[in-house]
């Protein structure tokens, strides 16, 4: 038998390297951080938030039923697409994300009964949004929202933030965290 190079027959295959130090450095770091962008990440939410409502609108029509828990689903897209677009590293990103679900979905949820009640007036979705006024808003809030639509509001907004993050590798975040001492001690 010929010796592997792994003296413990019980021992498991490594999978994470050979344990040696890579050459990072804190501009590794630096070019994490340069490369986020808060504006790219706004954009996505509210490309999400728009495509959400359409996509909300039409199931709704297709199917003669709400469902208050796709507004979940949402927080998913907004959450995917602020990491996507905006490759944070920080906390804005995640709060941003909280932010834009809790507000796509008070959106969506006007969207789809303004939606809705253009189905039972024989009218388009757009004259209703036209047409509402101050008025409107109490009978909206009293009769359309609810308990249950404010807590998908906040699971989505909590998946979010939990998705908005960019996903850093080992060395990645090895080289964000010399960065981040390596500024704390300059400062």
């Amino acid at each position: 038998m010929k010796p592997t190079g792994n003296p413990n027959p019980l021992r498991l295959r490594k999978r994470h390297g050979t344990g040696e130090r890579s050459d990072i450095t804190p501009e590794d770091g630096a070019r994490l951080v340069a490369g986020q962008s808060p504006g790219r990440a706004a954009v996505a939410a509210i490309v999400a938030i728009c495509a959400f409502c359409l996509a909300w609108v039409l199931l709704s029509s297709l199917l003669n039923r709400v469902f208050p828990w796709m507004t979940v689903v949402l927080g998913i897209f907004i959450g995917l697409g602020v990491r996507r677009a905006g490759r944070g590293v920080d906390w804005r990103f995640p709060a941003l994300a909280a932010a834009f679900s809790i507000t796509g979905a008070l959106a969506a949820n006007i969207v789809v009964a303004a939606s809705v009640t253009a189905d039972e007036f024989g009218a388009g979705t757009l004259e209703i949004l036209r047409a509402v006024t101050s008025m409107t808003w109490p009978v909206f809030f009293d009769e359309v929202m609810n308990a249950a639509d404010g807590f998908y509001a906040m699971v989505a907004a909590g998946v979010a933030a939990f998705l908005a993050n960019r996903r850093l590798s080992r060395a990645e975040y090895y080289a964000l965290r010399i960065y981040r001492d390596g500024s704390d001690r300059h400062q």
